[in-house]
């Protein structure tokens, strides 16, 4: 066992084993035998306990080989022992080993020794400008396996050489991870510089380094791990490329001149030519090239440059082809020079999804960037770059053009960038006619756009200019642009001048002249040097804008005065308060109109002003409401003239008040203690301030405003104003917080009715013409000067209902609206809206409606107007009509007006939802016995809507049959017929069913019926109808028969009584006397029936007795009608019979009694009409008197007194009142 631990360490675990085993040993053998292992195993234990783990190995490193061993840890060490007799000759902490001499080497240390000590096998390959030695580099396997091992190669070349390492058995992968197999390659230009190494793993597919002249390769192999000897094959020399080019590609190396320097050869003939700058390769050479650097696509950019040419109708070749994997490790600028003729246009086709123009900045997702670059003919070159990805698909070019793609490395390119069209040039010519006198044109380039000239006339006179074209009272000229497009590239300037006296129309543009351009219109004016002439602007004004701005639309006028030199007036905008502009002695009005400018017929007119001292007269008219108008002196913000004076005249809307304020204003040095001042004129007052003082605040009424610039010192900053003139109402607002939370659904409009009105109405603090106050929320509103008449107030309510049982019957009520807002309500409106299989069922509260129709019409404020969905009108009903239910199968909206819904308390209409019906719309009727019933199709005289059906369920009284009378106006049908059918609802009997094609007449039903009419499509002409329904009573035939026989036999039963009655009362007579004489009183005939004496002097006002079922007397407190009654009721009254006691006035008067009358002894009684007693007056019946009338001043109370004082007003009552029993009441009378 001694022998075996000579020549190595026992490793701990070792000990372990071998202390387990003494243990276990001792345990079972003889006693004997245990003593003296126990004392060996003792003597062990005291050696080891004393000693360091060590390890001894005899190497012998290769030739060329340097290898060191090492340790950090001072506590160990590394000794040379010696062969013969196993002695220590020298102990390191780093020894380095001899090459092919065989060294015995002991190790010794206290912690682990694989982990303590390392390995370096150091090794060189030197390298020629084509070969290596040694030809492989190659490890030595068996070295001290035991460690952690780094095999190191240095590999020198000459300069410009490449060194190549080709992987022998497999591949490598770079990586930045530790290998997980115990093996790491590297490679770096320098031992020392760690950070520039690049790491390897084995198992990949990189077969072979390329490395500078100078290289690093390292391999580390953990303790253990089996190392192959050969790693890689060595070679030397320049890195050579093979490329195939064609006859129109020229190939450009150029060295990017951030990287290091890398030369690059070509063989041109039998010699090789090298440079550090680049080499251009064509077809005619040999296509190879040779880097001296490992990585020639990191130093150097590729030009690939292609020719196409060009005719005026076909190019060659046709596409802009190239190989995609034509040096593709390389950054590449594929080139195509694309050769143009004059007058020739070539288009650019960019297959798949087009480009996208980055020319104002940005880069490329992909890395693929376009350039185009066009040569103009003035020598100038434009460029635009694109991206893939975008909306252009194809170009126009007009001259010699560069196409360039920047395809980055390890890219691709289609095998066809682009392909290539060419067509003659497409001119423009133009026929330039003005038939105003003095009028000259200018065009001119704006643009250093594409090669484009301007002509005059036609070949062989041809003028051209590239530049400019200028062109006096042109009359029918023919002028021709050498582009497709001039509209682009050039600007037109149309210059008018107009003397005086001036015409009397409006100013305008010749808007027929070069349209689509750019064009500037000129007007230039003069008149004598005091005068001025005047410019007029149509209704919407002009308003004034810093003269660097441009209006939105386009249009920016500007005006000049020339009194002294040029001054700009201002630079205006069409819509603002500036009405009127007066300019004295010459000026110019210029109008500047973009290509997409649409000119008026009407710019201005202009007339002849006033002499006055000022250079400008700005008149300007301030809107009403609340308003901010800016205005500024001229060429501001450059400086006014000195001694000039300007004016604006204001006018201000009545109820407003103006404020003046200087938003920014240059104040100059004045010579000669002069000041600038600024003059406020109204009416004859004038107040004059300066610059620097209050201006006018909250004033009213119109005024003119002077600015009057005195005499400056030129060398400091001169007059120039900029101020604003704001307006606002005068008067105190009404506030009303509307919050229609509390009423859901139900929203607010509010409009103006008068475009002039002084109303000004707010909602949130912003002024509309028209307030919509939205369901559901809560508005700020506020109204200024708006009287009833000016403004209408609508309400609406959308009540939607998905089915039944979401929708119960609703009653249609308008609630109150808030008592802040200071108008009326102008009408109310419910949005009804339900499925397709849903019925609405509308009911009058009242029981009943009617619609307004000609004979029948509705009080206009107190009708309802009905309508369908898409606003078609269905008619207007009021209450108490024939029509018990109305049932729409649509969406509709239902409006109350104002007056109704004031007047009304409780709902307007009784709404709720029923099952679907066929018909559009059915209305059940109970017609009027005692007039005609009107029945009219919706929206009629108008037409019904196209294929609507419309019914009437028409109940008839007892006793009564209907004549049913039409108005139909038929339409010629498209598509379907019309049709009215009348049918009995009780045995479903077919009265009438017609087309539009049939005769249509009346018809007689006898019982209720069903009233049907539909619509088709019409192509000319509509549907409508207008039916009246006339109900007659029934009379049957046996009953009058039996009738008239009861009446004759009652006659003659009659007639015998009063035969036998006047029989008896003759004999009666005969025996009776014919007067009686009283011996004193007033006289007194038989059967005289009436009191003599008038009520004011006799007792029938007496009452003998008083039935209490008669007092009237809680009743009879309003006495003011007691002489309201007719005069025929006042006659002798009567209550109660008193017994006749006699006269009891003064002497009775004498009576002279008739003599006998001899024609006839034996007549005993006078004929009626000759005696003393008075024949009864007939009564007469007035209308008033009947029963069939009634008076309309009767109120229905239980005196039936009157309401009010006047004539008879009576009315017709129907016969079933008359016929109907009167109602029993249980209350007294």
């Amino acid at each position: 066992m001694f022998e075996l631990c000579s020549g190595c360490c026992l490793e701990k675990d070792h000990q372990r084993f071998f202390f387990s085993f003494l243990s276990f040993f001792f345990f079972f053998e003889d006693m004997r035998l245990c003593r003296t292992c126990a004392l060996l195993a003792l003597l062990f234990l005291a050696v080891s306990a004393d000693s360091s783990e060590f390890l001894q190995a005899i190497v012998r490193p290769d030739v060329g080989s340097n290898v060191t061993v090492s340790t950090n840890l001072t506590e160990c060490s590394v000794c040379i022992v010696s062969m013969v007799n196993s002695t220590e000759s020298s102990c390191h902490s780093s020894l380095s080993l001899v090459p092919e001499v065989e060294a015995k080497l002991k190790f010794s240390c206290p912690q682990p020794i694989g982990q303590s000590y390392t390995v370096t096998i150091a090794r060189s390959v030197e390298c020629t400008q084509d070969a290596c030695s040694p030809p492989k580099v190659e490890t030595q396997p068996s070295l001290l396996t035991d460690f952690t091992r780094t095999f190191t190669w240095e590999l020198k070349a000459p300069e410009k050489t490449v060194l190549s390492l080709s992987v022998i058995g497999g591949g490598l992968t770079e990586t930045s991870q530790p290998c997980p197999d115990g093996y790491q390659f590297s490679v770096s230009t320098s031992k020392a510089n760690s950070k520039g190494q690049t790491r390897y793993c084995g198992g990949g597919s990189v077969t072979r380094l390329d490395l500078a002249n100078q290289a690093f390769v390292s391999l580390q192999a953990q303790p253990k791990a089996q190392v192959v000897r050969e790693l890689f094959q060595t070679s030397a020399g320049r890195l050579k490329k093979v490329i195939s080019i064609d006859s129109s590609t020229t190939v450009i190396f150029s060295q990017d001149p951030k990287e290091p320097e890398c030369e690059v050869c070509t063989t041109k003939g039998s010699s090789l030519t090298c440079s550090t700058e680049g080499q251009k390769l064509t077809s005619a050479d040999i296509p190879s090239v040779e880097f001296g650097c490992p990585k020639p696509h990191d130093v150097f950019n590729v030009k690939i440059i292609k020719t196409i040419e060009c005719s005026e109708t076909s190019c060659n070749p046709p596409a802009a082809e190239t190989d995609p994997n034509l040096l593709n490790d390389f950054k590449r600028f594929i080139m195509w020079y694309i050769t143009v003729p004059e007058r020739t246009v070539v288009t650019l086709d960019f297959p798949g999804e087009g480009l996208k123009d980055i020319t104002a900045g940005g880069d490329c997702s992909d890395g693929l960037k376009y350039s185009v670059s066009t040569i103009k003919s003035d020598g100038l070159t434009q460029t635009t770059t694109y991206c893939k990805g975008g909306t252009v698909s194809h170009l126009n070019v007009l001259g010699a053009t560069t196409v360039t793609v920047e395809v980055p490395k390890g890219e691709k390119l289609e095998s066809a960038a682009f392909n290539v069209k060419a067509t003659q040039r497409a001119s423009r010519m133009m026929s330039v006619t003005s038939g105003i006198t003095n009028t000259k044109i200018v065009i001119t380039r704006m643009t250093q756009g594409p090669d484009c000239s301007v002509c005059m006339d036609k070949a062989p006179n041809q003028k051209c200019n590239p530049g400019t074209l200028k062109l006096t009272n042109p009359l029918n000229i023919a002028v021709e642009f050498t582009c497709p497009h001039p509209q682009d590239i050039f600007r037109v300037e149309i210059t008018r001048e107009i003397a005086s006296p001036f015409p009397a129309d409006p100013v305008s543009a010749e808007s027929s002249l070069f349209p689509g351009f750019n064009r500037t219109f000129n007007w230039d004016m003069k008149v004598n040097f005091t005068h001025t002439f005047q410019l007029d602007f149509p209704e919407q004004g002009m308003r004034q804008i810093p003269k660097e701005k441009t209006c939105p639309d386009g249009r920016t006028y500007t005006f000049f005065n020339y009194l002294r030199g040029t001054s700009s007036i201002g630079t205006f905008c069409r819509g603002g308060p500036v009405t009127s502009v007066q300019v004295r002695f010459k000026g110019r009005v210029s109008l500047q109109a973009p290509v997409d400018a649409k000119l008026d017929p009407f710019e201005f007119k202009l007339s002849n002003g006033p002499e006055t001292s000022m250079t400008t007269i700005v008149k300007v008219n301030l809107p009403r409401g609340v308003s901010d108008s800016t205005l500024m002196t001229a060429n501001y913000p450059s400086y006014f003239l000195d001694n000039m004076q300007v004016q604006w005249s204001f006018t201000v809307p009545g109820m407003h008040n103006y404020t003046v304020h200087f938003n920014d204003f240059t104040a100059p040095d004045c010579l000669n203690n002069q000041e600038v001042t600024v003059e406020y004129q109204k009416e004859d007052n004038t107040v004059t301030k300066l610059l620097m003082d209050p201006q006018p605040e909250h004033q009213q009424g119109n005024f003119n405003m002077v600015v009057k610039n005195c005499e400056t010192n030129t060398t400091m900053p001169g007059l120039a104003l900029n101020y604003g003139v704001s307006v606002m109402r005068s008067g105190r607002p009404v506030l009303c917080t509307v919050d229609l939370t509390k009423y859901p659904g139900v929203s607010l409009q509010i409009e103006k009715l008068l475009s002039d009105s002084y109303c000004e109405m707010s909602i949130n603090s912003e002024v509309k013409e028209k307030i919509n106050v939205a369901a559901g929320t809560t508005a700020q509103l506020s109204f200024l000067d708006c009287p009833n008449e000016d403004v209408r107030m609508t309400a609406s309510k959308t009540i939607a209902c998905n089915n039944m049982a979401s929708c119960p019957v609703t009653t249609l009520t308008v609630p109150t609206m808030e008592s802040c807002l200071p108008m009326p309500l102008d009408s109310f409106t419910w949005h009804l809206s339900i499925p397709d299989s849903q019925t609405w069922d509308l009911v009058s509260p009242t029981g009943s409606l009617r619609q307004s129709l000609q004979g029948q019409e509705c009080s206009e404020t107190f009708s309802l107007y009905l309508a369908e969905e898409v606003d078609h009108f269905v008619g207007n009903f009021c209450f108490d009509g024939v029509i018990q239910k109305v049932q729409v199968h649509a969406n509709m909206s239902i409006t109350a007006p104002g007056q109704l819904v004031s007047r009304t308390v409780g709902p307007i209409l009784n709404v709720s939802v029923s099952d679907e019906i066929v018909e559009t719309i059915i209305y059940t009727v109970s017609p009027n016995t005692m007039s005609p019933t009107l029945l009219a199709t919706p929206n009629w005289p108008q037409g019904m809507m196209p294929y609507h059906t419309i019914s009437w369920i028409t109940t008839l009284p007892q006793h009564y049959k209907a004549y049913i009378y039409f108005n139909v106006s038929q339409p010629k049908c498209d598509e379907g017929h019309t049709r009215i059918d009348v049918m009995t609802l009780e045995n479903k009997k077919l009265h009438l069913s017609i087309t539009e094609n049939d005769k249509l007449e009346g018809t007689l039903v006898g019982q209720s019926f069903y009233l049907n009419m539909s619509n088709c499509e019409p192509e000319a002409g509509h549907f409508g109808g207008l039916t009246t329904i006339v109900l007659q009573k029934r009379t049957y035939l046996l009953p009058i028969l039996l009738g008239i026989s009861g009446v004759l036999l009652l006659f003659l039963v009659v007639l015998a009584v009063v035969c036998i009655v006047t029989k008896k009362k003759k004999k009666q007579r005969m025996n009776r006397g014919s007067s009686i004489y009283m011996p004193k009183g007033n006289i007194f005939r038989p059967s005289d029936m009436h009191f003599t004496k008038t009520r004011s002097d006799n007792e029938s006002h007496v009452y003998e007795s008083i039935d209490d079922a008669m007092v009237y007397g809680h009743l009879m407190s309003n006495s003011s009608q007691d002489g309201n009654f007719p005069a025929r009721y006042n006659g002798v009254q009567v209550d109660s019979y008193h017994t006749f006691v006699g006269p009891t006035d003064g002497v009775l008067p004498v009576i002279k009694e008739p003599d006998p009358q001899p024609e006839d002894q034996n007549k005993i009684f006078m004929d009626p009409s000759e005696t003393f007693i008075p024949s009864r007056p007939r009564t007469p019946i007035d209308r008033q008197d009947s029963l069939c009338f009634q008076d309309r001043r009767m109120i229905d109370n239980e005196l039936y007194t009157f309401k009010n004082v006047g004539e008879i007003n009576t009315i017709q009552l129907s016969f079933a009142d008359l016929e109907s029993d009167p109602p029993i009441s249980d209350e007294p009378l």
